[in-house]
């Protein structure tokens, strides 16, 4: 049985909008979607939702869960939706819930973030621990999926170790779902000053920095292209900072694919800051991959 999506929800505009997309994404992939409320978001979030007494609390999160997936029934008929309520916080809860999804989605900002902030902590710890693909929803586009637009497509960062990447497959396999072009972009750094030690015969140390980029590239493309053969690849080799390439990249996207990995002896995720800025400033969804190794 194929893998349900699972969305975090907790009342807020954006984890309703997030519920809005998981439901275009679950339908788009065939299978179910899963909504999942922690009870415990608002104090992680530092946040009140309402006073009273406990039974009223749960009364509120039983009422916010059941309308989040009638929501989504709505927007995709025929949907299998079930809802769920976790007495706990969200990050433990939606870290073991991604275990067990296709991928886990939420939004951007919770009920307790701040109208300053742009990445909610618990969407970014989400992102950083989480044991599976996970989407951070940003964007307002209207067709929030990504699919039956013109011109959309998938973009994703091809990293500078691109052997067997779980990233870059993800996002063929994502971009064949939408029937769209890949866009595989490699950024590369012009080197700040000539070496003396660099040997005659290499020739310039920017086209050296530039080979070594577009050898990258094409590693990382070759087996995942062959995989999904019917995906139409555009690759981009620019110069420039990856997080600024990446960002100008999702300007008009459906879904940018970033990867991340765990350092060894480290629980969780690494962040890096290329991740870290993409998932604060992206102009549409972000997904965040666990690489192996």
């Amino acid at each position: 049985m194929d893998r349900p999506l699972v969305v975090g929800v907790d009342g807020s505009e954006p984890s309703l909008r997030a519920v809005d997309w998981a439901a275009d994404e679950a339908a788009l992939r065939g299978v179910p979607l899963r909504v999942v409320y922690a009870s415990l978001w608002e104090r992680y979030e530092r946040a009140v939702f309402a006073s009273g007494p406990e039974s009223s609390e749960q009364v509120v999160t039983d009422v916010l869960a059941v309308t989040a997936a009638r929501r989504a029934r709505r927007r995709a008929p025929g949907l299998k939706v079930t809802s769920e309520v976790v007495p706990e916080g969200p990050v433990p809860v939606l870290r073991r819930a991604s275990r067990e999804a296709s991928a886990l989605v939420v939004g951007y900002r919770g009920r307790g973030g701040a109208a300053e902030l742009l990445l909610g902590s618990v969407s970014l710890a989400v992102a950083g621990h989480a044991d599976g693909p996970v989407i951070v929803v940003r964007g307002d586009h209207d067709d929030q999926a990504g699919t039956g637009r013109r011109g959309r497509r998938v973009v994703v960062g091809v990293p500078a170790d691109p052997a067997d990447s779980e990233a870059v497959r993800f996002a063929f396999r994502e971009a064949s779902r939408r029937g769209v072009p890949l866009e595989a972009v490699r950024a590369w750094h012009r080197p700040a000053h000539d070496s003396t030690d660099q040997p005659p015969f290499t020739g310039d140390p920017a086209s050296v920095q530039r080979r070594h980029a577009d050898e990258a590239l094409e590693s990382g493309l070759r087996a995942p292209a062959g995989e999904c053969p019917s995906v139409e690849v555009r690759r981009r080799l620019v110069e420039g900072h990856a997080r600024t390439v990446l960002l100008d990249a999702s300007a008009d996207a459906a879904l940018l694919v970033v990867g991340a990995r765990r350092p060894s002896g480290h629980f969780g995720l690494h962040i890096g800051r290329v991740t870290h800025a993409v998932l604060h400033h992206a102009a549409c969804p972000v997904a965040v991959v666990p690489e192996r190794g």
